[in-house]
């Protein structure tokens, strides 16, 4: 029954998007392609509601159910073995999908565009809803349903997060679609105004926020459960999500300057239209099964199908980019316009003229900025360069090997070296721009000194104390055993080396440079600052900066002062770490439904003093037959957090193998993400924002225009055309005005 009812809400998803599809592209009125579009959305969420029910009620006759649960398994696990296996993903990914989809469907309309997004939308629907059942459907009904199952893997089944962290990821992914599908309307239509660049922009700042969540739970829980002591290691499919979120990072600033021409350029609608592909990239190294990682699936027939879309989806982008890109360059070079007849600004009148019009824009080769004097557009034309170098390394570096493998037949690696050499400069760059950039005022060439005075001397008092004061470490955890960790900040030779320190004082840079904008953005709009849109988004984005800031902060410190010893030891020894001292009381057994574990009992003591007890742990699952899972224990602290895992224990006697580790600024690493999702929601436009702030104007404002004509003029015997003017009042000190022009009648 449930296999049957599953199978057929698949299929009918799927028939629902081709209908949708078609509708959008204009066989048929809007009311009918978003019904189509909410019944594919419907669709979707009744097989992932039948999928979970089959779950949670422990049906083995459904194939996913017998090789994913067990009776065995919590609740809570149960429900989150959904997306534990390629089949569940899946599905969990055209549910994703599709509610984008519906949730764009429903919004404002963008003009032409609408339609032509809306088809691409559906149309990537229907190859996912329809690639469920042809290739990896979780409902195929197995003849003989065994008694019990295996579980979901033991990796997936200790830690709370995850129920949150592939959720955010997908949503994230899936949430940079509907830019994408912008980014090919406006490239099919040539031009694209301020509407869709608006909508590209809130569309990218969501998936950025989802991004962000999803990858910084993700670094957690990598840090609470494998138990290697780290939070990233440049891993394969780490890298493909971290190369989507550079990518959205370096089109949202791109966005936000052809915001104020009025228009996309050509580099604009190319990073808008990167993102996806680079997450369907993603999928397909995580669920094909063409890269060996800790986070991939094995090898299934889903890899062939995804290798289609996304080879489809490049080349029709690719396509579109090169045969449209010089009709989308011309339309942002219509002087005063952007290619839907919108004034987008006056040399002579807003003061942001010189952002617009072609000879200023992206049209030319540059991605954002100019050459004209503005020197913030010129900056952060500079980031977007490096945010795309970035993400240009990080992908040739994770490609490399299997290109490699597939050319020549060779088993190659690239590992966190290289990573670290080529991502950490760029990012101290990013550091450095991230902190000038928001002092320019518009239409100056360079910051007023006075400006930079308390940020450069911030960061360099930081410098100055850490370096010449002979800092080591944090709290006196830190011993002198130099690098120890995931990033690329450690010394060599027993020595930190300049790098962290640099890092400290670029990021005490950052937080002065942030705290002198918000200062003056609240000081120039008083208490009502965070209530105005514009003002909420520029204190957002400040928000976001910091958090970068602190995030910089902490991977230097977490990586360049770690300290760790490790030691065999039987009950009643010692081992000391940083300022702790670690004494192994005894080993624990346990048992549950499902797993047996083995703890290690340790006192932990600071400065003579008692400070708790710790239990790192291993546990086996006998039923799933997999490798058993090391569980660390950690003792969070303000500065630093200490770090114990087990990796031997043997019962008999009682001795174990400990290795302990202090990491430094832990906390403010975690901090910092969710200071970055903080200012990322703060900036995005609230619902209902726009009819708000319409309903606050006088019914005599929300008339629609009319035109009247001024009078004709002779000059020199020959009579001049008239212009028609519509007027728009739109409150006390508003002039709308617009030249329609015409001839004389």
């Amino acid at each position: 029954m449930k296999c049957l009812l599953g199978t057929l809400a698949l299929w009918a998803g799927a028939a629902g998007s081709v209908v949708a599809a078609l509708a959008w592209a204009g066989l048929a009125g809007r009311r009918t392609a978003v019904a189509a579009t909410a019944a594919a959305s419907g669709c979707a969420a009744a097989a992932f509601a039948v999928l979970e029910w089959a779950l949670l009620t422990r049906d083995f006759q459904v194939g996913f159910v017998a090789r994913n649960g067990g009776r065995g398994v919590p609740s809570y696990y149960t429900f989150t073995s959904l997306w534990s296996a390629v089949e569940g993903s899946l599905a969990l990914w055209a549910l994703a999908l599709t509610g984008c989809a519906l949730v764009a469907g429903l919004g404002r309309d963008e003009g032409p565009h609408r339609r032509i997004a809306m088809a691409v939308l559906m149309t990537l629907c229907a190859c996912f809803l329809a690639l469920v059942p042809l290739a990896a459907n979780p409902f195929r009904e197995v003849a003989a349903p065994p008694a019990d199952g295996p579980g979901p893997n033991p990796l997936l089944r200790g830690h709370p997060l995850m129920g949150i962290h592939p959720p955010l990821l997908y949503l994230g992914y899936l949430a940079l679609a509907v830019p994408f599908a912008l980014g090919v309307a406006s490239l099919v239509a040539g031009r694209a105004g301020r509407p869709v660049v608006r909508a590209m922009r809130r569309w990218t700042l969501a998936a950025w926020a989802a991004l962000t969540a999803g990858i910084v739970l993700g670094a957690w829980w990598s840090y609470g459960v494998l138990g290697w002591g780290g939070y990233w290691e440049w891993d394969p499919v780490e890298n493909a999500s971290i190369v989507p979120w550079f990518t959205a990072t370096a089109s949202l600033h791109s966005l936000a300057v052809r915001d104020r021409h009025g228009s996309l350029g050509p580099w604009s609608a190319a990073l808008a239209t990167a993102g996806f592909p680079l997450a369907l990239l993603g999928t397909f190294l995580t669920r094909g099964g063409a890269v060996a990682s800790v986070h991939s699936f094995t090898r299934s027939a889903v890899g062939p199908p995804l290798l289609g879309i996304l080879t489809a989806t490049l080349i029709a982008t690719c396509g579109l980019l090169v045969w449209r890109a010089g009709r989308l360059r011309r339309a942002g070079e219509v002087p005063g316009g952007d290619g839907h007849g919108t004034p987008v600004g006056d040399a002579s009148g807003d003061g942001r003229g010189a952002l617009a019009g072609g000879a200023h824009g992206d049209g030319h080769g540059t991605p954002v900025g100019n050459a004209c004097g503005d020197g913030r557009g010129t900056l952060v034309g500079a980031g977007v360069a490096l945010l795309a170098t970035l993400a240009f390394t990080v992908l040739l570096g994770t490609l490399y090997p299997l290109v490699v493998k597939v050319l020549v037949g060779a088993d190659v690696a690239v590992g966190p070296p290289y990573f670290n050499r080529v991502t950490v400069p760029l990012a101290l760059a990013l550091l450095v721009l991230m902190a000038v950039a928001p002092l320019v005022p518009p239409n100056r060439a360079r910051p007023p000194l006075r400006r930079l005075a308390w940020p450069v001397a911030a960061g360099a008092t930081t410098v100055a104390a850490l370096g010449f004061g002979g800092f080591s470490g944090f709290g006196g955890f830190a011993g002198p055993g130099g690098f120890s960790g995931s990033g690329g900040f450690g010394g060599h030779g027993g020595g930190h080396g300049p790098l962290p320190l640099v890092a400290f004082g670029l990021g005490a840079f950052v937080l002065a440079a942030t705290a002198l904008r918000v200062r003056e953005v609240a000081g120039r709009h008083g208490p009502a600052a965070p209530v105005r849109a514009s003002v909420r988004r520029r204190l957002g984005g400040s928000i976001v900066h910091a958090g970068v800031a602190l995030a910089a902060v902490a991977i230097a410190g977490s990586t360049a002062y770690t300290h760790d010893a490790w030691g065999r030891l039987e009950p009643g020894d010692t081992l000391r770490a940083g300022g702790y001292v670690l004494r192994l009381d005894g080993v624990e057994r346990r048992r549950d439904a499902d797993a047996m574990s083995v703890a290690a009992r340790v006192s932990v003591f600071e400065d003579g003093r008692p400070a708790g007890t710790l239990r790192p742990s291993i546990t086996f699952y006998p039923a799933s037959g997999a490798p058993p899972v090391g569980a660390p224990a950690v003792r969070t602290g303000p500065l630093a957090d200490l770090y114990i895992t087990v990796s031997e224990v043997d019962p008999a006697d009682g001795t174990a193998v400990l290795r302990a580790a202090v990491n430094p600024l832990m906390a403010l690493l975690w901090t910092s993400g969710a200071v970055m999702v903080l200012g990322a929601l703060a900036a995005l436009p609230r619902p209902g924002a726009r009819r708000l702030r319409r309903s606050r104007h006088p019914r005599w404002a929300r008339r629609p225009r009319q035109a009247r004509r001024m009078p004709s003029a002779r000059i020199g015997g020959t009579e001049a055309p008239s212009v028609a003017v519509r007027e728009d009042p739109g409150g006390p000190g508003v002039d709308s005005r617009e030249a329609v022009g015409g001839p004389a009648r």
